[in-house]
């Protein structure tokens, strides 16, 4: 009739998550980052959210829909990831099936169906998201600005202001064909009743995007950066968790949790999700172990994969960078005489390439540009080579 705690555990609801957002009990702090974006909504300003991939800036953006939610401010909300998308047909489908998953009665899907002029959508339903599906038959490139021009007139028209969330809107820059931020900044720009959040990764692009004189969004938004958690904050809120499972986890191996990922939202989630996996009542030094070599080992044919794709020279400063850490001179004669490298020359070229494919990530410091292994896991895996 015993049972063991291993199958106890097994039967709670694990409190670290890896989706972007669940419920505000599960997602830690970003109240300040919170407040800001409410308030910048709220006052008619567009907003852009600019970090590194990993950090939770969509995790964000839930939780912003769920204060104005439960703040019983009178807003209707929308959210498109559009990351996936690689020219304006994705676009137009993307942003039409993000507004119809919304839309709640049968009168307001027909509406809005209709206020596509010109275009005749065929609709279908995916069956394991539960969402609808669209796809367009077009002719012309006017045809299809004209379906996006006809998305947000009917938004516009909406008896409630709307918040349209526009996440890796970097994208638009990849359209062949089409000069998409122009397209989009000319339909943007008379709108009075929708506000705008412009969610990016590629830091270079994005900051370039709104603050070059030269494009079409430069200065039409609020920027709020958003950065790594403060430890302090982070820490209590992973011993809160634990607690509240009826589990124990000491303040230094939450320190070497924090400090092991780097304080990058996802990959300090995935490490405390996996440590609550393995542990008892106590979390000891061989669930930390483990739990790293599990994580560690899952991701290595990823890792390999990678290897692949990139030259023996990249991938040998890609693992030079890891050891260190981060590096903020990897022209320097120490780094390359150190780590056997070719030449100054040849380590900016390989840099470069590096960055363009997100595998180095470039962080403007006080003290200058650092680079560093953009996938912490994959840094972490390097660093054993």
């Amino acid at each position: 009739m015993c049972c063991t705690f291993a199958e106890n555990r097994m039967h709670m609801d694990n409190p670290f998550i890896l989706e972007p957002y669940k419920s505000k009990e599960l997602f830690c702090d970003r109240e300040e980052e919170t407040a800001r974006l409410v308030d910048c909504l709220i006052n008619g300003r567009n907003t852009t959210l600019i970090s590194a991939r990993r950090l939770g800036k969509t995790g964000l953006i839930y939780r912003t829909f769920d204060e104005i939610k439960d703040r019983k401010l009178p807003y209707d909300t929308f959210y498109v990831d559009i990351s996936s998308s690689q020219n304006i047909d994705d676009f137009v489908k993307l942003l039409t099936e993000s507004v119809a998953s919304v839309l709640t009665t049968q009168n307001r899907i027909k509406d809005f169906f209709s206020s596509l002029k010109g275009i005749r959508p065929l609709l279908g339903f995916d069956s394991v998201n539960n969402t609808p599906t669209i796809s367009f038959s077009y002719q012309t490139m006017a045809e299809k600005q004209q379906t996006i021009k006809s998305v947000l007139s009917f938004l516009e028209k909406n008896k409630r202001p709307v918040i349209l969330a526009i996440d890796e809107f970097q994208q638009v820059r990849e359209y062949p064909d089409v000069h998409m931020e122009a397209v989009l900044r000319t339909y943007i720009q008379p709108l009075h009743n929708v506000r705008f959040i412009f969610c990016g990764s590629k830091k270079h692009t994005m900051t370039d995007m709104f603050t070059n004189a030269l494009k079409p969004f430069y200065e039409s938004t609020t920027n709020i950066p958003i950065s790594t958690l403060n430890p302090t904050v982070y820490a209590a809120f992973i011993e809160k968790q634990f607690q509240k499972a009826g589990k124990k986890i000491s303040k230094e191996y939450i320190d070497e949790i924090i400090v092991w990922t780097r304080d990058y939202t996802f990959y300090t989630q995935s490490l405390c999700n996996e440590v609550f996996q393995q542990s008892a009542s106590i979390v000891n030094d061989e669930d930390i172990r483990k739990s790293k070599e599990i994580i560690l080992t899952s991701n290595r044919d990823r890792f390999l994969e990678i290897q692949r794709l990139i030259t023996p020279s990249q991938w040998k400063l890609m693992k030079a960078i890891a050891k260190d850490g981060s590096v903020q001179h990897p022209t320097s004669s120490d780094f390359i005489q150190r780590n056997h490298l070719s030449s100054g020359p040849a380590v900016l070229k390989n840099l470069k390439t590096l960055i363009d494919k997100e595998l180095i990530l470039a962080n403007n410091t006080e003290n200058g540009i650092s680079y560093s292994v953009y996938n912490v896991f994959l840094s972490r895996y390097l660093e054993l080579l």
